[in-house]
């Protein structure tokens, strides 16, 4: 026998919807577990090889400021997957959130965010372009209230951050430290 949901309770229907679950364990005894539901996310780290830089976003996030007191997160850009093909959903983000028009696109893989309360899994990119390439405003969608601002960084900067701790959203401390396993002349 095997784990099994036997009932799904709502409890909030919005943007995120959260359950209350009755699971089934291996031995029969019945549990409740509390889940959160909002779908897939796509993150990306934009880098320019040439310059060797990064293209970031700093974004206010009400559970940063909740949890820490702080008014905003260093973190690569990112989003909920809209469509059946992450990497176009990685481009989309790119180009609303930091104006960028991305060349190759590289997908590291998919991974859960919060496997012990959150549905979200995180499908991350990392993907090159070129100061010299046309740029759009960015800046995250109006209607969205995303409030973010371009970061364009050094990537020794990120590494040395990522190095004292202080690179602290996980998809970009994940993209950072990747792009340094699989291109360290970058960094030097």
């Amino acid at each position: 026998m095997s784990y099994a949901i036997t009932a799904l309770e709502p409890r909030h229907q919005g943007w995120s919807n959260f359950y209350v679950a009755t699971v089934r364990t291996p031995e029969g005894e019945e549990i409740r577990r509390e889940l959160e539901d909002h779908g897939e996310a796509v993150a990306v780290l934009p880098y320019d090889p040439d310059r060797r830089v990064a293209m970031l976003v700093r974004q206010y996030r009400t559970p940063v400021l909740y949890a820490a007191g702080r008014q905003d997160l260093l973190e690569a850009p990112a989003g909920l997957l809209d469509g059946p093909d992450p990497e176009q959903d990685a481009r989309r983000e790119a180009r609303e959130e930091v104006g960028l028009h991305l060349r190759a696109a590289e997908k590291l893989g998919t991974v859960w965010s919060m496997a012990g309360i959150s549905t979200e899994r995180i499908h991350l990119f990392l993907a090159v372009y070129s100061g010299a390439d046309p740029h759009e405003a960015g800046g995250g969608l109006a209607e969205e209230h995303e409030d973010i601002t371009k970061v364009e960084m050094p990537l020794a900067e990120l590494a040395a951050m990522a190095d004292a701790g202080r690179l602290d959203d996980a998809k970009t401390l994940i993209l950072v430290q990747t792009l340094r396993l699989r291109r360290p002349d970058l960094f030097a």
